[in-house]
């Protein structure tokens, strides 16, 4: 997946003969692309909803009640994915991160919110961060599907939840009062209205803002001793506790089970939940934990170290926008998550801009946003997501838009899985957002190819280029519509050229200000090859109007 960019470089040899004379002569040296995450093309997709590796862990704690549709356990599993890793199916799509939902073992019970019964399948209902629920699979799955991922390049991002517990169930009792709160329920109307409260009735609140010792809530203790494991537990929390000099409060103990996964199985990074909901000091802590945990695990497994990236928080501030720069503003006071915290938020406008501008409008003001007010940041973009009931193409039928503004712009790229198999958003018989959470249309990938192919090309493009989405943008001419990318970082130096809207005809473009003089050119959409001459190039298109043009 890493495309290899030669530096010439020069080396004067003296050579000795009968008319002393130097001679020159140049010597490839091949340079890996480097991965950027300010440029990542990330694939976010739900543990339960994307492929059945394991039938025989479909069913556990007796999770049987009848559901509303989609919303019990469906059967996706880490050995799915790893599966679809192994395949090449995300190397073809340029994938180079996967996010998945949580995978911690959640609430045994079912609660009806008024949609239907309701079942944990989506990971945001944790009952024990400590185990991996056994419907996703087992700790064995998961250090396979990271070895497997990375031995692709490709990072992988787990989910963070500290905000909150699962629901209170007949089989899940609530946390005591002094790890949660069951009210106010937030108003969202102003601060403390979104984060000293419930985000909604039955999901208890965790006391983030408390800095008392607290003891492990009952039922976990019992739990553990069941699974003959409390003492182990036990003297892991000692041994953090003793370390980081970090009271015995909620916050921190979570902050360590979650860290574990970072330290025993390498992962990459975390897409950290509802973010605004938490007081803001606590992602500053946790990136601490997160960060002496990555760099531990770096020292002790010094042959399974990808690079030297740090480890990656992007974070779900609900509602923020790139409008806003570095801060998220709540009526009553503005703040900053990027304030040592995240490295990137995601991104809650693309959609809406996407849907009202055009490709240059949104490519140059991304571009500018990024090179200043958000500098040495990011912004992770998505046209349709989880929790998003409005995407930009609910029924799918502008995919090769969705693909082109998604992919081609600035920031990090968020692919929703099905986004590539135009999985429809639109599910008869659903209530509220389990219609955007069907599982993944496997049977009708055969109908999709025209679809899937261009979102490969555009997603091996843009993972073989860090200047798409970390680079400088340019517009070349307006019609037909051409722009290049520049990206420099140290002595890496990536350009390119896309141009989008082509007809059919040939068309001459002006590259002289981003290729030299004779240089081979090659589309990388069509497969064809050019060469410049006097600083120009005649192109011609695929049948999908786009070109992708790179230094061969």
């Amino acid at each position: 997946m890493k495309k290899l960019m030669p530096i010439l470089i020069i080396l004067i040899a003296f050579i000795s003969c009968k008319n002393t004379e130097a001679k020159k002569s140049a010597e490839v040296i091949e340079v890996e692309t480097p991965f950027v995450w300010e440029a990542a093309n990330l694939y976010f997709l739900l543990t339960d909803r994307f492929n059945n590796g394991d039938t025989s862990n479909d069913v556990n704690f007796d999770r049987t009640k009848e559901t509303g549709k989609l919303r019990g356990f469906e059967g996706g599993d880490l050995k799915g994915i790893t599966q679809k890793i192994n395949e090449g199916y995300f190397t073809n799509l340029g994938i180079n991160a996967i996010w998945m939902t949580p995978i911690v073992e959640q609430i045994h019970g079912g609660t009806d919110e008024g949609t239907g019964v309701t079942y944990g399948f989506h990971g945001y209902w944790a009952k024990d961060w400590t185990k991996i629920d056994p419907n996703y699979g087992t700790k064995e799955d998961l250090k396979a599907l990271v070895e497997a991922a990375h031995a692709k390049g490709i990072r992988v991002l787990l989910d963070a939840v500290i905000n909150h517990t699962g629901p209170v169930t007949e089989k899940d009792p609530v946390w005591p009062n002094d790890w949660v709160r069951t009210e106010p329920q937030c108003k969202y109307n102003n601060y403390d209205n979104t984060i000293s409260c419930t985000l909604v009735k039955n999901l208890p609140d965790i006391l983030t803002d408390s800095n008392e010792n607290v003891e492990l809530p009952p039922q976990l203790v019992e739990k553990w001793k069941a699974e003959g494991r409390y003492e182990q537990e036990v003297k892991e929390l000692d041994g953090f506790f003793t370390r980081t000099g970090h009271p015995r409060a909620p916050r921190f103990y979570i902050m360590k089970w979650l860290t574990d996964y970072i330290t025993e199985f390498g992962i990459d990074g975390y897409r950290v939940d509802t973010v605004k909901h938490t007081e803001e000091y606590v992602w500053q802590e946790f990136k601490d934990e997160c960060d002496y945990a990555f760099a531990e695990y770096k020292k002790d497994n010094p042959d399974k170290v990808l690079d030297d990236n740090n480890f990656y928080l992007v974070g779900e501030v609900y509602g923020y926008g790139v409008s806003g720069g570095q801060f998220y503003d709540f009526g009553d006071k503005k703040v900053n998550y990027f304030d040592d915290a995240f490295q990137s938020l995601i991104n809650f406008e693309f959609k809406w801009n996407s849907k009202e501008q055009g490709y240059q409008d949104i490519f140059n003001r991304y571009s500018n946003l990024l090179q200043t007010d958000l500098k040495d940041y990011g912004v992770l973009n998505y046209l349709s997501s989880h929790d998003d009931g409005q995407p930009f193409d609910a029924k799918r039928e502008k995919p090769y838009e969705t693909a082109n503004k998604l992919l081609l712009s600035p920031g990090t790229s968020q692919v929703y899985y099905g986004d590539e198999s135009a999985r429809s958003l639109v599910i008869e018989g659903t209530q509220g957002d389990a219609t955007l959470r069907s599982f993944m249309n496997w049977d009708e990938m055969p109908h999709k190819q025209d679809v899937l192919i261009h979102w490969q090309k555009l997603g091996q493009f843009r993972a073989n280029h860090p200047a798409i989405g970390a680079g400088t943008h340019q517009m070349m001419t307006q019609e037909p519509y051409v722009f290049s990318r520049s990206y420099q970082n140290e002595d890496y130096k990536d350009k390119v050229v896309i141009g989008l809207g082509f007809g059919e005809e040939e068309q001459n473009i002006d590259v002289s200000n981003i290729f030299e003089e004779g240089e081979e050119i090659t589309d990388f959409y069509s497969g064809q090859s050019y060469t410049v001459k006097d600083g120009k190039i005649n192109v011609q298109a695929d049948h999908e109007g786009v070109i992708l043009l790179e230094k061969k």
